[in-house]
C-alpha cells in the first residue's frame, strides 16, 4: 500500500477551492452512513441536507469532482464514496504520529475512527521518561528524543500536536525539520511553519466560548420577550430601564441584535 510520503492528495493541482475541499468530509461522512444502511442513491437535496449545506452548493462541489448524478435518479453513493475518497487522499495509508500522550493525546490514540478513514497511528510520542514504553491503546510510547528518527523509519507526513501550549511550537520546528508537511494542532497557540506546510487548529476551548456566547444571545432574547409581554401595566410605569437590566440588577452583557 502507497504511504503518505510519496502519494500526495490531487486536489490543489485539480484547482478545487479550499472551502469545496473542507465541506468533502462533511458529504464523506454523511454518504458513509447511507452506505451503511445499503442506500444506492441519493438526491442532491436528501445528501445536502444530510451533510448540513443547501443543494446548489453541493451541486457546486461535486461539479469540481466531475460528479453531476444522474436527472431523476441522484448520486450513486458507493461511487461518490469512493471518489471522495480518492480525492481526500484516503485511499492511501497516511502513517500519523501524535506528540504529547496526556489525556487528550490518549484519547486521540484510542479514537477508532483513524483506521477507517485512511490514517494509520504510527507512534505515540512524548517528553516524559516515565511514559517511556507504556503501551496507550495498544501502543509503545516512545520518548520525544527519538522523534526524528520515527519520523524518517515511518514516513511520516502528518503530525498531531497535543503537548501543552509551551511546548507545542519547539514540537512543531522538529517535526517540520524531520520532513512533516501536514500538522494538527490542538494546543492553544498559533504554531508558525514555514511555507509549504499546512497547519490546522482545533481549540475545544474557543469553540466552548462561542457557544456560550450563543447561550448568552439566547437568554438574553428570552429575557427581552419576556418583558414585552409584560403588558399595559409594566409599560405604563415609565420604568422602561429596569426591563433591560438582568437577575442582578445589571445590564446584560450581550443584548439581541
Amino acid at each position: 500500500m502507497a504511504t503518505g510520503r510519496t502519494h500526495r492528495p490531487a486536489t490543489r493541482s485539480r484547482g478545487i477551492p479550499e472551502a469545496t475541499v473542507a465541506r468533502l468530509p462533511l458529504y464523506l461522512r454523511a454518504l458513509t452512513a447511507l452506505s451503511e444502511r445499503s442506500v444506492p442513491t441519493v438526491s442532491s437535496e436528501e445528501l445536502a441536507a444530510a451533510a448540513g449545506v443547501n443543494s446548489a452548493k453541493l451541486r457546486k462541489d461535486f461539479s469540481y469532482l466531475g460528479s453531476y448524478g444522474t436527472r431523476g435518479v441522484g448520486y450513486d453513493v458507493e461511487y461518490l464514496v469512493y471518489q471522495i475518497s480518492r480525492e481526500l487522499g484516503l485511499t492511501q495509508d497516511w502513517p500519523v504520529v501524535i506528540v504529547g500522550i496526556g489525556n487528550l493525546g490518549a484519547a486521540l490514540a484510542n479514537y477508532g475512527g483513524f483506521a477507517s478513514r485512511g490514517f494509520r497511528v504510527a507512534a505515540l510520542i512524548d517528553a516524559d521518561p516515565a511514559m517511556a514504553g507504556k503501551p496507550v491503546a495498544g501502543i509503545p510510547v516512545q520518548h520525544s528524543d527519538d522523534l526524528e528518527k520515527i519520523i524518517e523509519d515511518n514516513g511520516v507526513s502528518i503530525g498531531v500536536i497535543a503537548t501543552p501550549a509551551g511546548a507545542a511550537q519547539p514540537v512543531c520546528d522538529r517535526l517540520v525539520a524531520a520532513g512533516v508537511t501536514s500538522i494538527l494542532n490542538f494546543a492553544p497557540t498559533v504554531l508558525s511553519v514555514p511555507d509549504g506546510v499546512d497547519v490546522r487548529k482545533v481549540d475545544l476551548s474557543i469553540e466552548l466560548q462561542i457557544l456560550a456566547f450563543h447561550e448568552q444571545r439566547k437568554a438574553g432574547e428570552e429575557a427581552a420577550a419576556g418583558a414585552d409581554g409584560a403588558g399595559p401595566v409594566a409599560a405604563g410605569r415609565g420604568d422602561s430601564a429596569s426591563a433591560d437590566k438582568g437577575p442582578d440588577g445589571d445590564v446584560p452583557a450581550v443584548m439581541p441584535a
